[in-house]
């Protein structure tokens, strides 16, 4: 005899008294309900059977249940008055959307993309400044020395230039070569691409750019930490925070160069939440709502 699997109440429908530790609460698939609206199928069909139970059912008085294949939430809805298609669609016609810690890991990767592009616009504007600045310095070179001057005399000397700050910075831009300036300005350009890859890979979750994430953000943490040992300032602190949650965010829950399994770990956690098993498992689908709605 097999035993029947587990049930797992649907979101928002936990038993009470329940241990708190094991409650769930459907946050990012509420949160993409809310945002996008409800994944519902079998909308437009003429009839209903009673294999399609587990996403639209029908009771008595007409009134058809559809569930949301991303949050579990079952939405009474007439009948459409012009279907479309006999049936609802199969198994095979459905992509179901993401849930459970695929959706989650969704959302804490955008949070990085977004992260990644606000660097790749400072630096793609730190490299125009820097291009610009080569172009046109030999134009703005007389006009900064006027300015220095004038701050000098104003404070009473050649005091006013000191060895920090951004007169100094401006006065090394000036008498720096142009050939180092173009191979700053150069880096700069190239890592506002890494970047911006970065951005655009993280957003649609492609598996490379996490490993590239990963291989960027591992490496600044070297001069992030070396920074720490002069002056120490909060922006330094909070980056260096930032910078670490990312490189273990990506190798602990994202299973980076085979740890907790690796790649095919990630995908079997991946079936077992957002394929149709999370879904039997939530609701199997065996049960009679002849008479009730879910």
């Amino acid at each position: 005899m097999t035993e029947k699997p587990a049930l797992v109440p649907a979101p928002g429908a936990h038993p009470h008294p329940a241990p708190r530790r094991r409650r769930r609460a459907p946050v990012y698939e509420l949160l993409n309900c809310a945002l996008h609206g409800h994944h519902l199928v079998g909308t437009d069909a003429a009839a209903v059977r009673g294999t399609d139970a587990l996403v639209v059912r029908e009771t008595a008085d007409g009134t058809r249940w559809h569930r949301c294949l991303r949050c579990d939430a079952w939405l009474p809805l007439p009948a459409p008055a012009r279907p479309e298609r006999e049936f609802p669609p199969g198994r095979a016609e459905i992509e179901l959307p993401l849930r459970g810690r695929p959706l989650r890991d969704r959302y804490v990767l955008r949070l990085i993309a977004i992260d990644r592009m606000v660097h790749f616009v400072v630096l793609a504007v730190l490299a125009a400044a820097v291009f610009v600045f080569v172009h046109e310095r030999g134009r703005l070179q007389k006009p900064f020395y006027r300015i220095v001057d004038a701050i000098q005399n104003g404070v009473g000397g050649p005091s006013g230039l000191s060895n920090h700050g951004l007169l100094k910075d401006l006065d090394k831009a000036f008498a720096a070569h142009t050939s180092t300036l173009w191979i700053i300005g150069l880096v700069l350009a190239a890592y506002a691409v890494l970047e911006g890859v970065e951005a655009v890979g993280l957003w649609y979750a492609k598996r490379w750019a996490e490993y590239l994430t990963f291989v960027a953000t591992a490496v600044l943490l070297v001069p992030e930490i070396y920074e720490l040992t002069g002056h120490i300032t909060v922006t330094k602190i909070l980056t260096l925070v930032i910078n670490l949650a990312v490189v273990l965010y990506l190798l602990i829950a994202k299973r980076l160069f085979g740890v907790r399994g690796g790649g095919r770990a990630e995908a079997a956690e991946r079936a077992h939440d957002t394929g149709w098993g999370a879904l039997e498992r939530v609701f199997p689908g065996h049960r009679d709502v002849s008479e009730r709605g879910p």
